[in-house]
Order: C-alpha cells, then sequence, then structure tokens
C-alpha cells in the first residue's frame, strides 16, 4: 500500500524545485498522490477496509489543503501541478 523509497526518491526528484527539496508544496502533494493512487487500486479488492479508508480521506484531505496554500501563493505552479499530476477542479 505504501510507496517504495526508490519511487519516494524518483517523485521528489523530479518535482523538486530546488536540489535537496523534499517539502516544497509541489514534492508532498506528488507524493500524496502517489499514495491516494496506490490506496484507490487497494480498495478495489479490500472494498471493506474502513480503517484503511479513513486514512485515505486524511491523504486527500492534506493533498486539497497543500494545493489550497500553493494556489494562494501562486496561481501558475498551482497550475502546473495539477496538469503534471493529471489532478483535475
Amino acid at each position: 500500500m505504501s510507496i517504495t523509497a526508490e519511487r519516494k526518491a524518483a517523485l521528489i526528484k523530479e518535482y523538486a524545485t530546488k536540489e535537496g527539496d523534499t517539502g516544497s508544496p509541489e514534492v508532498q502533494v506528488a507524493v500524496l498522490t502517489e499514495r491516494i493512487n496506490n490506496l484507490t487500486g487497494h480498495f478495489k479488492s479490500h472494498d471493506k477496509d474502513n480503517h484503511s479508508r479513513r486514512g485515505l480521506l486524511k491523504m486527500v484531505a492534506q493533498r486539497r489543503s497543500q494545493l489550497d496554500y500553493l494556489k494562494s501563493k501562486s496561481e501558475e505552479r498551482y497550475q502546473t501541478l495539477i496538469q503534471r499530476l493529471g489532478i483535475r477542479r
């Protein structure tokens, strides 16, 4: 269900705004999106796993908060990120 260390490192490298960047909203949203996508696939075969579903809803809310923050700071970065990740809103 969780992402591997190699996949997380690849996401950080792909979405980092500068060298060593792990805390920018772009990186955090990319990692959360990967975790959300993995959990969404998990629920295709485990539809009664309500404990993990609660965690999924928390992650979606956290991603939404990060995206709202990014939108308030820079509309251009926000638009670029949602296009790169394929998130609709």
